[in-house]
């Protein structure tokens, strides 16, 4: 049973990391697309989210039955709840693949609006906290993890800075609203990308260590509770970051 256990474990990372470089690919696509003004590429990204889709649903009742049938316990029931919370977290990047090509083809129809801000190092800098929760994942490296944990500011920072961007192109060029709003869209989007990678990063730590790191403040404590207390239920669930 535990060589059995251990080769459908094996089969749920294959398809996760599987379903992470398409996810990837998506946002990676959809930017190129924002950015080079390119509507058949934005129009491929949308047509090939209903891949990336049914690789969530695929994952998601493999993980299921793997718990149904085998009944794993310890380290092995972590590494499988992680599984399902982080395939969401995929899907959803996907998802936000989708939309910023759904903007791209707002943009191509006005070449005459400035950018009003550099979209490609945004996704570069939300992409690189995928790829490094995904490596922390892939190598046990809880280290890895905790500093993706703390390491979105600087997305959330540039989101803010973007949005006020924004704000000042509209009042000089009212005709460009819908355009800019688009691109505010999209730096919504390229913040989410940061905050689900930050998500699957609390996954591996959960996975690894058992310790729920989502929610806590500054202090490393939870929100009205006391040192040390946290949430008793073993799957941390409860409201995620970038839903």
């Amino acid at each position: 049973m535990p060589n059995i256990l251990q080769n459908e474990i094996a089969k749920l990372e294959a398809r996760l990391l599987q379903l992470a470089g398409c996810a990837e690919e998506s946002v990676h696509r959809a930017v190129r697309a924002m950015v080079e003004r390119d509507r058949d590429c934005a129009q491929q990204v949308i047509l090939d989210d209903a891949e990336i889709d049914t690789l969530e649903v695929d994952l998601e009742e493999e993980g299921l039955k793997v718990l149904a049938l085998h009944r794993p316990v310890a380290g092995d029931l972590r590494f499988i709840i992680a599984v399902l919370k982080i395939n969401n977290d995929l899907e959803r990047i996907g998802d936000m693949g989708t939309s910023i090509a759904r903007q791209a083809l707002v943009v191509s129809r006005r070449v005459d609006v400035a950018v009003p801000f550099d979209v490609l190092a945004m996704a570069q800098k939300a992409v690189a906290l995928l790829r490094q929760a995904l490596d922390a994942l892939v190598r046990s490296d809880v280290d890895l993890a905790r500093r993706v944990h703390g390491a979105d500011k600087d997305i959330d920072a540039a989101h803010e800075a973007n949005t006020a961007s924004i704000e000042a192109a509209i009042a000089r060029c009212v005709s460009g609203t819908s355009c800019y709003l688009a691109y505010l869209a999209v730096s919504r989007s390229l913040e989410r990308v940061a905050d689900h990678a930050k998500n699957i990063a609390d996954d591996v730590v959960y996975m690894l260590e058992g310790d729920i790191v989502r929610h806590r403040g500054p202090s490393g404590q939870y929100p009205h509770r006391g040192r040390g207390q946290a949430p008793s239920d073993v799957a941390g669930a409860g409201n995620r970051t970038g839903e």
